[in-house]
């Protein structure tokens, strides 16, 4: 059943990485945004390349799309919560400007993401003392957030010190629950637990944004096997778009609805966009999201 107060994106990831620039360097703005509209999705977050918020505006005003959100890599433990603040309100007045809904954090001092090591295997941890200094900035961020009308959404992710359950606990637990929200990415918890109900559960009334993310569950043993890093896991494919993995969206999505949940649910798989054609793959999620999800 359609419900009025989702709204369904689909990120850029799968048509450009901003952790990787030369993959889908080919694909311009207008390519992207026209694919979402093909492909039927409400609109999409920005991305690394995206242009200054009058351009965007400009560009999406034309073909009836939104902004979700977009990602800031917080780095409250290594620079301190003065110069994630500074910075963050920069993002955030960005975020403003396009209409937002919400401020995607993710803390990254020690993240390994971007290196050689291990995803599975080589995470960060955080001291007592950093995980005070963490909550400390993010209570603060998210008072900045407020500010200008956004809500701030914690990612959890693989290969950073908040990546499992026990870590998002400890997150959820020194932070201000009316301020500090949540961001549930199927495909982080799973890659990383390899569960993604539980989470669900357990915070489903702090979940503010969610990201359909899908797991290949062959690529991923495989990449456990021989201890791939963050980038050369998805470049092998372990992610990929609901539908075309493991996960059971259809138990994720009847909890959302149980709920009520209001707010985006944005379709995200880091793939080679010259192996896993984006339009292509955009439009098995929709066909998947509307056979499964809204019959």
């Amino acid at each position: 059943m359609v419900n009025k107060q989702i709204k369904w994106g689909i990120a850029p990831i799968g048509w450009r990485n901003d952790d990787i620039p030369s993959i889908g360097k080919d694909n311009t703005l207008s390519h992207l945004l026209s694919d979402i509209v093909v492909a039927g999705f409400d609109g999409t977050e920005v991305g690394g390349f995206f242009p200054d918020a009058q351009t965007l505006n400009k560009e999406l005003q034309l073909r009836n799309l939104e902004i979700a959100g977009k990602w800031f890599s917080s780095f409250i433990i290594r620079d301190g919560i003065k110069q994630a603040i500074s910075d963050f309100r920069e993002h955030c007045q960005y975020l403003q400007n396009v209409q937002a809904a919400v401020a995607v954090v993710s803390e990254q001092t020690y993240s390994i993401q971007g290196l050689s090591h291990n995803i599975f295997t080589e995470k960060p941890h955080f001291t007592d003392q950093e995980w005070e200094l963490l909550a400390d900035g993010l209570n603060q961020l998210s008072q900045v957030a407020d500010e200008y009308g956004l809500k701030l959404v914690y990612h959890h992710h693989l290969g950073t010190g908040v990546q499992t359950l026990a870590e998002i606990d400890r997150l959820m637990d020194t932070t201000d629950p009316e301020h500090v929200h949540l961001l549930y990415d199927t495909g982080h918890i799973y890659a990383s637990d390899e569960e993604y109900m539980p989470l669900l559960a357990k915070y489903i009334n702090r979940i503010k944004h969610v990201h359909f993310k899908d797991i290949r569950q062959e690529v991923m043993q495989k990449a456990k096997t021989e201890g791939l890093s963050f980038q050369n896991a998805f470049l092998a494919g372990m992610f990929t778009v609901p539908g075309d993995g493991i996960i059971d969206f259809t138990k994720v999505y009847d909890t959302l609805q149980e709920v009520g949940y209001q707010g985006w649910i944005v379709v995200e798989a880091e793939q080679d966009p010259d192996i896993a054609h984006p339009l292509e793959y955009a439009l098995i999620a929709r066909k998947y999201i509307d056979s499964k999800l809204l019959k």
